[in-house]
């Protein structure tokens, strides 16, 4: 019998792969959690919703989202199968193809933004520390040496990755820059004014709940990728959850503070030279270095991904999306991206409500295989998805990704159990 790799999209890891506990866990999703992303968004609500609305949209966003994504974490476990693999459960093999080719676009988006977002922050401290005319500040260089750095850690792998970097000394660097930048806001900032200060109100609740959550549902569509070399359920749902939680919680709301204190204007620039004048840049230089494992963890999902679409390996396509992503980074300008982290949501949300139901609900967390369509479970998560663009366009004050996210998944409950449960299965 031929061996099947650990890494193939389409086949469980073996029992002798499935190593990463609760520890490993918390260390890559805290890490994940954590990135200039995260703290830009924190910046795009801070002048909307003040201080007490951001951190008030932070934590409930934060907490629904990371709920739903251990869940799907533990789909990843149960079954050993990639993200993409896990879909074909409920869409059936033919019907996973949809999703699949979405999830490639947007983590090649997701890959090509993160490695802009390295580039512009370490341009901006090579130029403070070198001068602006300085070769080191040369932004094409930065694009290059991060876009080759991400490729490099996606063609590794994730059990490389996890074990032998972040586990032993990333993580620690990584606390360490966080506690320094919540010792230094707290130091020089009046906290007790900013949290008096409303917000303007160019943003509701409901909207940077919206936005929020985005952030923990835009790793739906990947974190079976890695959740599938879990040892035991309990610790990936409880390793997923706080690890994510606690870093992209901690962080958004350093973004909102550092912002409302430090840079008013809430330009991106703004902020960065706000984070970089703290600690002489050392704190937003580990945070800037963490970031490459954001970038790592699109490619790497992207080629997954991609293998489930094509007869390539895992470790080719991760190299190839690498540099088309360091291609797209290299001439495309980072723009405003709220329109995207909504846009993933009104995909991805509703399609993960019908994904839960499925594994937890109908399919009581058992693998069954399906080679073809099963038209319900589409039939409700298009439904999902119009009622998400629905509600955002008739009252987005409402929010739309929650509604969203349990209709789809109602629906999909109701017609599997009016079908029978082994009607369900066929």
């Amino acid at each position: 019998m031929t061996q099947i790799s650990a890494f193939s999209p389409d086949h469980p890891v073996p029992p002798s792969q499935r190593v990463l506990g609760g520890r490993d866990l918390f260390s890559l999703w805290f890490s994940l959690g954590v990135g200039l992303m995260v703290l830009q968004v924190g910046a795009l609500l801070a002048p909307g919703l003040g201080l007490a609305g951001a951190l008030l949209a932070i934590v409930l966003g934060s907490a629904v989202g990371v709920l739903l994504l251990a869940a799907v974490a533990v789909t990843g476990c149960d079954t050993g199968l990639s993200a993409m693999a896990t879909l074909g459960l409920t869409l059936g093999r033919q019907g996973a193809r949809v999703p699949a080719l979405l999830n490639v676009l947007q983590l090649v988006g997701w890959g090509a933004f993160e490695i802009i977002v390295m580039r512009d922050a370490a341009s901006l401290l090579a130029a403070r520390t070198f001068g602006a005319h300085s070769s080191w500040s040369n932004p094409m260089l930065w694009t290059l040496c991060f876009g080759a750095l991400a490729t490099l850690l996606a063609v590794s792998g994730p059990l490389t990755f996890v074990r032998k970097v972040l586990r032993r000394w990333g993580i620690w660097l990584l606390l360490g820059a966080c506690l320094w930048l919540t010792w230094n806001l707290l130091a020089k900032a009046d906290l007790a004014a900013l949290w008096a200060r409303p917000g303007d109100g160019s943003l509701s609740l409901a909207l940077g709940f919206d936005i929020v959550i985005a952030m923990p549902l835009s790793w739906l569509p990947l974190i079976a990728d890695y959740s599938r070399f879990g040892q035991r359920a309990s610790r990936v749902f409880g390793g997923t959850a706080l690890g994510f939680f606690l870093g992209n919680a901690w962080l958004m709301s350093l973004g909102v503070a550092y912002t409302l204190a430090f840079a008013p204007s809430g330009e991106v620039n703004a902020l960065l030279m706000a984070l970089a004048g703290a600690g002489l840049g050392l704190p937003l230089l580990l945070i800037l270095l963490d970031e490459s494992e954001n970038a790592f963890a699109d490619i790497h999902s992207a080629a997954v991904s991609g293998g489930t679409l094509v007869r390539l390996k895992v470790e080719h396509l991760a190299l190839a999306i690498g540099l088309l992503c360091t291609l797209i980074a290299l001439l495309a300008p980072l723009a405003q991206y709220q329109n995207f982290l909504l846009l993933i949501g009104s995909v991805f949300a509703p399609l993960f409500g019908v994904v839960l139901v499925d594994h937890f609900m109908l399919r009581r967390r058992e693998t069954l295989r399906l080679d073809g369509l099963r038209w319900g479970a589409l039939l409700a998560w298009g439904v999902g998805v119009a009622v998400y663009h629905g509600i955002a366009h008739w009252a987005p004050e409402v929010g739309a990704t929650l509604p969203a996210l349990l209709l789809a998944g109602g629906l999909y409950a109701l017609l599997g159990l009016s079908r029978g449960r082994g009607t369900a299965r066929a």
